[in-house]
């Protein structure tokens, strides 16, 4: 059976970790490359958690997704990961993406009157408030964002220091591992805030 190598299982992470903490480093951008080798990775204690890691994944695609699901969901250390189903429920929202995000739109039209209302700035966005009650998913969110980029002028609005800089970071470092068709997206969106 092919595996991904444990090395290669470490430099994914490193990567994701990398891409999900610090507010300059892309991992898409940069391909998933680090500063990482493979002579220190062999002197970690934690090196037997990666090579299972490794072994659950034959694309590298699979490790990416199984890493992002885990991060987005504050699980950080690989050997937690290994015991956490983040993956799987993960794994569930993914395949019932445009589903999920329209019932997280219909939730959300009880209580606006448009669309444009979501982006609507009290302490967060409504939007984001929402998730932050749970109400909501953050990958509904994260597709919002990509259609309005509703972001940019929350960012520029909100002083608030405490919650809001972590909470933008994640919807803004999670955006590029959500591919959906934009098309469909906003045709669900057009059927929730006009009918």
């Amino acid at each position: 059976m092919i595996m991904i190598e444990p090395f290669e299982s470490y430099r994914y992470y490193q990567a994701l970790k990398l891409h999900f903490e610090s507010d300059s480093y892309d991992a898409t951008k940069y391909n998933y490359k680090t500063s990482a080798k493979p002579q220190s990775f062999w002197k970690r204690k934690d090196k037997l958690f990666f090579t299972k890691v490794g072994r659950k994944f034959k694309k590298p695609i699979d490790l990416i997704n199984f890493y992002v699901a885990n991060f987005v969901n504050d699980v950080k250390w690989v050997g937690e990961m290994l015991e956490d189903d983040s993956y799987d429920k993960w794994q569930k929202k993914i395949q019932s993406i445009s589903y999920m995000f329209e019932q997280d739109l219909y939730k959300l039209s009880e209580h606006v009157d448009t669309f444009d209302e979501l982006f609507n700035i009290d302490v967060h966005p409504f939007v984001v408030t929402k998730f932050l009650e749970e109400e909501i998913n953050l990958e509904t969110v994260v597709i919002i964002n990509k259609l309005t980029s509703f972001m940019n002028k929350a960012d520029r609005e909100i002083s608030e220091t405490i919650v809001w800089p972590d909470v933008s970071k994640k919807i803004r470092k999670y955006g590029p591992f959500i591919n959906v068709d934009m098309a469909k997206m906003k045709k669900i969106v057009l059927k929730v805030f006009t009918s």
